[in-house]
């Protein structure tokens, strides 16, 4: 199915300003909020991709050169067989070519098959957290329970049966490799890898433990204490060095904790700017008025000037979200709505037709 022009899924046109643009994605998101009755999730994310292009100078430049292509929406790259290019990387020497074909012989070449001596480190754990909105904006401490594999209780990761020792490895003799022959088409290739009996380490246990049965680890429920800093946004990543998967007698992985916020029914988010928006009649916009606006620290008062045309923007400064790195806020922007009425008594349109009338006279001016 093919995308939508982003200039249709924010209703604006191709030579709109970057403020038009914002104006008609805070409309549209407000509309399609999937937390709000009658929202709808599919349009919220479309209008939310359609303005991480348009309100980019730069992306909005390609974009509107080559389209969806110019921005990473076209699978394939641009080509109508896919990108040719595909699966190929400069830097790390990987070339996909299929399974036991050139690839696998490449790969042994630039790092594929080489030899690690000494203790293996162990896996890295990926997770997911969802925080609300004033989770993300003020941080929180969370407790994570993970099932992962930890260092044995009884041999205390040596995978050794207490009371034992370790011994030199008869198959590498305490070297950790071995060296082997791969017969290819360029012929007989010598290699070095790492010793598949002592996995690197040049000892292997007299008696294994009993527990283990000399793996060095125990899959066990743990619990981990994550402060997660005021500020954070969704999609960041924490990561925990060594709180991952232990491994025998090496260092423990890194977890990786991803950040998910979910979405807010009045509030979202620019950066540390909290944009929402309050609406007011006609006669409070030309009379002025004081109204209460929600937000993340709680109701405040504002004041809405005489005159005030639908659409104006007002600041509510360090009401925003906390900068990571220092103790500032950002702004919560407030955009002012001013409701035309659709039901009027027949008072109110004489009222209305006086003041007119009056207006075109210059008797309230």
């Amino acid at each position: 199915m093919s995308k939508r022009d982003y200039y249709e899924v924010l209703g604006v046109s191709k030579d709109a300003s970057a403020d038009e643009i914002k104006k008609a994605f805070r409309k549209a998101a407000v509309k399609h909020h999937p937390d709000k009755e009658g929202g709808d999730e599919t349009k919220f994310k479309e209008v939310n991709e359609a303005y991480e292009v348009l309100k980019d100078a730069q992306k909005r430049q390609r974009y509107d050169q080559f389209g969806h292509a110019g921005v990473g929406g076209s699978s394939g790259g641009g080509y109508a067989g896919g990108n040719p290019f595909e699966g190929f990387s400069s830097q790390g020497f990987e070339f996909n070519f299929g399974d036991g074909g050139l690839g696998d012989i490449f790969g042994q070449f630039f790092g594929g098959g080489q030899s690690q001596r000494g203790p293996q480190r162990g896996r890295d754990v990926e997770t997911n957290i969802s925080l609300t909105f004033e989770e993300a904006v003020f941080g929180v401490e969370r407790e994570l329970t993970l099932e992962m594999d930890d260092e044995c209780s009884h041999c205390k990761g040596t995978t050794v049966e207490p009371g034992s020792s370790l011994k030199t490895c008869p198959t590498c003799e305490g070297a950790g490799q071995q060296t082997r022959v791969m017969n290819t088409m360029f012929g007989a290739i010598q290699q070095t890898v790492t010793c598949e009996t002592c996995k690197g380490r040049g000892k292997v246990p007299e008696k294994v433990c009993t527990v283990c049965k000399g793996r060095g680890t125990e899959r066990r429920r743990q619990s981990i204490t994550l402060k997660i800093p005021a500020g954070i946004d969704d999609g960041a990543t924490i990561r925990l060095k060594e709180r991952g998967e232990a491994t025998a007698q090496g260092p423990k992985g890194d977890l990786y904790v991803n950040i998910r916020v979910k979405a807010h029914k009045k509030f979202t988010r620019e950066g540390d700017i909290i944009l929402s928006e309050e609406h007011i009649d006609m006669v409070e916009a030309a009379l002025g008025t004081e109204i209460e606006v929600d937000t993340v620290d709680g109701p405040v008062r504002m004041k809405v000037p005489a005159g005030t045309q639908s659409g104006t923007d007002f600041k509510l400064s360090g009401h925003g979200v906390p900068h990571l790195r220092s103790e500032r806020r950002g702004a919560h922007i407030v955009q002012v709505i001013v409701d035309t009425p659709t039901k009027l008594t027949k008072k109110q349109k004489d009222a209305l037709h006086l003041f007119k009338s009056g207006s075109k006279k210059g008797l309230f001016s």
